[in-house]
C-alpha cells in the first residue's frame, strides 16, 4: 500500500522514525501557533509513554484503528474520530489496524513540530521508511530533542 494521497502531496516529507510526515501548518503559519502534523503510521507503531509540558496533543484519525493510553487508561478510536492527550498527562498510542493508520496531530505552540523537525530526514520517496529498530544513540537523539522542546520521556512504547 502507498502512503501518499493528495493532502500530502506538495508538502515536505519527511521520515520520523518508522512514519512518513508532512507538516500541513507549522506554527508560524498563524498567531496562535498552531501545527498540524499528517503522519502515516505502519502497523504497531508505538511512541515511547511520553508527557507534554506546555501543550494538548490532538489527534484526528483518517484511517485505521489507534489504541490510546492517557494517564493509564485506554481507548480504540478510528477512523472520523478526535482524541486529545491533554498537556501534563502522560501518554502513548499503538496503530492497531493491519495497513497502518493515517491521522492528523494538531498542537499549539513550537515544541512539537520543532521537535519533529530536528529528529526527521527528508523522506527518500513518498512512502514509509524502511521498517528500523532504534539504536541507542537515536534513543538519546530523541530524548535529548523531546526534553528540549517541552516533551519529557516518561516509559516505553506499547508492545
Amino acid at each position: 500500500m502507498t502512503m501518499i494521497n493528495r493532502t500530502i502531496a506538495g508538502k515536505e516529507l519527511l521520515w520520523f522514525n518508522n512514519t512518513l510526515v508532512a507538516i500541513q501548518v507549522s506554527s508560524a503559519d498563524g498567531e496562535d501557533g498552531t501545527c498540524v502534523i499528517e503522519h502515516r503510521l505502519p502497523y504497531g507503531d508505538s511512541p515511547p509513554l511520553h508527557v507534554h509540558r506546555n501543550e494538548d496533543e490532538v489527534f484526528h484519525i483518517l484511517e485505521g484503528r489507534v489504541r490510546f493510553q492517557v494517564n493509564g487508561h485506554e481507548r480504540m478510536v478510528g477512523a472520523g474520530e478526535t482524541f486529545v492527550a491533554p498537556k501534563g498527562l502522560p501518554h502513548t498510542y499503538r496503530v492497531e489496524s493491519a495497513e497502518g493508520a493515517h491521522t492528523l496531530t494538531i498542537t499549539r505552540g513550537p515544541d512539537f513540530e520543532t521537535m519533529v523537525r530536528k529528529a526527521s530526514r527528508p523522506a527518500e520517496r513518498p512512502d514509509l521508511p524502511p521498517m528500523a529498530m532504534p539504536t541507542p544513540e537515536m534513543i538519546e537523539t530523541l530524548a535529548r530533542l523531546c526534553a528540549q522542546n517541552g516533551i519529557d520521556l516518561v516509559g516505553p512504547p506499547i508492545v
